[in-house]
């Protein structure tokens, strides 16, 4: 599953050009794609329905399915009416939680993405970043490929402590247990973090199904030559088939959203 396809966004003063692209593979190992996404303008996201619980796939694709409802496309959404989207989110997957002769099977997933929200007195909008789980926000500078969201899971809190490096974290046996998880519990604790616009805004959205198979250093060396030729047509599949050649242990859901063209309203 691919897209790889221009965006815009409604603003005061004018319209924005984003050129969107992304993709999601089964991987070489698991038979079903528990990973889905949603690549349209406001809202960029990453669901990643947890291995080894009941209807993980149907848990990710309710949490798009969710999304649409609530956010309004082609113009800029505010973080409250993000914030009820993911909460809206985490009762729909609940839902999906079935009772059996052996207890309760829960449904979850994991959620992060990038919303283009209302801005302040400064900027006409800004990027909300959000985070549930350990599927990951990255931003690219054109120098420095940067972390944006922080994982909940086990061996985050070893390395927060001191007990691990983070480098020891990505070879941990205990590194797929997360701590947080829409589906998990009746209310969600996600992360927010709100960022100023740059005039060429870069995200990379994936799941642990990229950053399982491939280190920050090879992921930033990816966009460093898309960046030295100035070319980011396809850098999704390179991303999807760059983690396939490294295992492809697990479902991968890449997306990549980059700001382009500004068009003022007196051009429209």
């Amino acid at each position: 599953m691919a897209t790889d396809q221009p965006s815009t966004i409604v603003l005061p003063s004018g319209a924005l050009a984003l050129v969107v692209q992304a993709r999601s593979d089964v991987g070489l190992v698991r038979k079903v794609n528990e990973d889905s996404f949603l690549a349209a303008a406001p809202v960029f996201l990453v669901a990643d329905g947890m291995g080894g619980h009941a209807r993980g796939d149907a848990a990710s694709q309710v949490v798009t399915r969710v999304f649409t409802e609530h956010i309004v496309p082609g113009v800029l959404t505010t973080p409250e009416q993000v914030l009820d989207a993911i909460h809206s989110a985490n009762d729909a997957v609940r839902d999906l939680s079935e009772a059996g002769d052996s207890g309760t099977a829960v449904a979850g997933t994991t959620l992060t993405g990038v919303a283009l929200v209302d801005g302040d007195e400064e900027n006409e909008y800004g990027w909300m970043i959000f985070n549930v789980g350990d599927s990951r926000v990255y931003s690219w500078d054109g120098r420095v490929l940067d972390q944006q969201s922080v994982d909940h899971s086990a061996v985050q809190v070893m390395v927060d402590a001191g007990l691990i490096s983070a480098e020891d974290a990505e070879q941990h046996p205990e590194r797929n247990v997360i701590t947080r998880a829409l589906g998990a519990e009746d209310t969600v604790d996600v992360d927010v973090w709100l960022s100023s616009p740059s005039e060429h805004s870069t995200f990379l959205i994936c799941s642990d199904g990229l950053t399982k198979e491939l280190d920050r250093s090879e992921l930033t060396a990816i966009f460093a030559r898309r960046e030295a030729r100035g070319d980011f047509s396809g850098i999704a599949d390179e991303l999807v088939e760059a983690a396939l050649e490294g295992g492809g242990r697990d479902n991968v859901s890449v997306v990549v959203v980059r700001t382009d063209a500004f068009t003022p309203s007196a051009s429209l």
